[in-house]
């Protein structure tokens, strides 16, 4: 029988596995259907947290307008605990730091429209050295329940051993113990984080296929610069914007990528620089947790942090994240789309001067002879938009935002964007030539049309440089050929599934796209070769 032309996936046999015989977020988003927005205190302040300094946030964030605004969590961080459990094993909180105790903060957050969150560690002990819930889980939970706390962030250290496998048994029972609660706790899950920087990224990769079962979002890499750090804040940021890059077809109404806190009052940012930073976690759809000291917030700091037009991106119920279109040696250029429609464009100028660009409406897998009217996410001024948007003078490290509407008679969208390796960084990239059989190959990445793909619901893929041409199979090499349209079964050598691991698989061949000299090979399990970042929009299995 020959293969179904419609665009199927298939995940592992394991994640299968854990997705019938577990209830997951990302079946049930009811827990958290959005990204939560709120204050954590630790990459201000780290240990030095106290029960003044959660009450001061929250009548900050009232009187400011935050709390309006959407930001309703207060989480503590680690150091908020005794170095000892009390005598029937449970947690006990800090008495000098905390002297109403926290069932008594916690009603005092909630009086003002807050929820409050705490962190713990998987590991016989948090980093900080205070006591891990390892053994204590079941207790933990309902410690935490009782005192009135609805969040968990769910640390790594001193796990041990300190395999997958180990964190995955861990964090697996703590999902479990909050599926059989009436009321479960927001799972923030920081397995992955501890995976993220290995020259083999398969272990990564396996982490972050099952984090979204369990929980409802997950820190996945290094930490974000705190207030007294050494190095540059930008370039912390910078570093965690690109992590989060690699991981959007793992986002799903329920689970969010994290990638870590903002820092709006942090001393080495501009601030074109922190608006960057809120606008590119919006456009993610990604948690916007404050780590910051709220009460002296200078007015230009709130009024970004309050844009509604940005944190109606950040909440939306699509919960798409924002892929790269195209990355140059200045722009990086991102879109998605939004529940009612709406195209977004999210433009970074990750260059050290002033620079210009334009953008045409295909490269936003828009139709080319539509007008589209689009909103400045900043100022609030529209634009019309006849076959490309210019971006002008846009600031070093500035981000510009716009909210493009779509008229009905033009309302369709292909994914377009980049296809890059996960891994090497480097883009699958088309051949100039304009023979009929056109190489591919994988480059640094450039923004040239040869490295934009649009990805068809019928599961086809073209170069923007030459969409009469689909990447295709035979044998193992992989090329560019006329496209043969659906009418034969030579039409499955131009069908492609991508799956939750990154795999993009042939559907004639069962091969996966693979960076190396044969461009296809066997599938293996998250093989750094094999895993693919697409543009938002194509379908996943999950």
């Amino acid at each position: 029988m020959a293969p179904s032309s419609s665009v199927l996936f298939t995940a592992t046999a394991a994640l299968s596995s854990l997705l019938t015989t577990c209830e997951a977020s990302i079946e049930d988003p009811s827990v958290q259907p959005t990204p939560p927005m709120g204050f954590n205190n630790w990459a201000r302040f780290e240990c030095a947290l106290n029960e003044s300094l959660f009450t001061e946030t929250a009548d900050a964030m009232v009187s400011t307008g935050l709390r309006a605004a959407g930001y309703d969590r207060l989480n503590l961080d680690d150091c908020w605990m005794s170095y000892s459990r009390a005598e029937n094993g449970s947690l006990q909180w800090n008495e000098t730091k905390f002297p109403h105790g926290l069932p008594w903060l916690a009603e005092y957050v909630k009086a003002r429209g807050f929820h409050l969150g705490i962190y713990e560690d998987a590991g016989n002990a948090t980093c900080g050295g205070y006591p891990g819930s390892y053994g204590h889980e079941q207790l933990d939970a309902e410690t935490f329940a009782s005192w009135g706390i609805d969040y968990l962030k769910l640390d790594g250290c001193n796990v041990s051993p300190d395999t997958e496998q180990e964190y995955q048994a861990r964090y697996l029972l703590w999902h479990q113990i909050f599926s059989k609660m009436s009321q479960p706790l927001v799972f923030s899950e920081s397995a992955p984080a501890y995976f993220a920087d290995s020259d083999n990224l398969t272990d990564w990769y396996t982490v972050m296929d099952w984090v979204p079962v369990y929980g409802e979002l997950a820190r996945h890499s290094t930490d974000i610069l705190v207030y007294v750090g050494e190095g540059s804040a930008w370039d912390s940021i910078m570093v965690n914007y690109n992590y989060n890059t690699l991981l959007a077809r793992y986002q799903a109404p329920g689970y969010h990528n994290d990638p870590d806190f903002l820092i709006p009052d942090h001393p080495g940012l501009s601030l074109d620089e922190k608006r960057s930073h809120f606008a590119l976690w919006a456009s993610f759809s990604s948690p916007l947790i404050i780590s910051a000291y709220i009460p002296a917030l200078p007015d230009e700091v709130i009024s970004y942090l309050k844009n509604s037009d940005l944190i109606a991106v950040d909440q939306d119920s699509l919960a798409q994240q924002a892929t790269l279109v195209s990355r140059d040696d200045t722009f990086d250029v991102l879109t998605r789309s939004l529940a009612n429609g709406d195209r977004l464009l999210t433009v970074l100028n990750r260059g050290n001067d002033t620079a210009s660009t334009s953008i045409s409406v295909t490269r936003l897998g828009l139709a080319t002879g539509c007008s589209y009217m689009a909103k400045d996410l900043w100022d609030g001024t529209w634009t019309t938009i006849d076959g490309k948007i210019e971006i002008k003078d846009l600031a070093s490290h500035a981000t510009a935002v716009y909210r493009i509407s779509l008229p009905q008679r033009c309302s369709s969208v292909i994914p377009t964007g980049m296809i890059f390796n996960t891994a090497s960084k480097n883009c699958l990239a088309a051949s100039s030539s304009s023979s009929s059989k056109q190489e591919v190959g994988f480059a640094e990445c450039n923004g040239d049309d040869t490295q934009v793909w649009q990805v068809r619901s019928s599961g086809t893929i073209s170069p923007l440089s030459d969409q009469s041409t689909c990447l295709t199979v035979e044998g193992d090499s992989v090329s560019l050929s006329p496209c043969s349209g659906n009418s034969n079964a030579r039409n499955f050598n131009q069908l492609w599934t991508y799956a939750v691991t990154g795999n993009l698989k042939n559907v004639a061949s069962g091969a996966c796209l693979t960076e190396g000299s044969q461009s296809s090979g066997v599938c293996g399990f998250e093989k750094d070769s094999q895993v693919w970042a697409l543009p938002s929009g194509v379908e996943v299995n999950r």
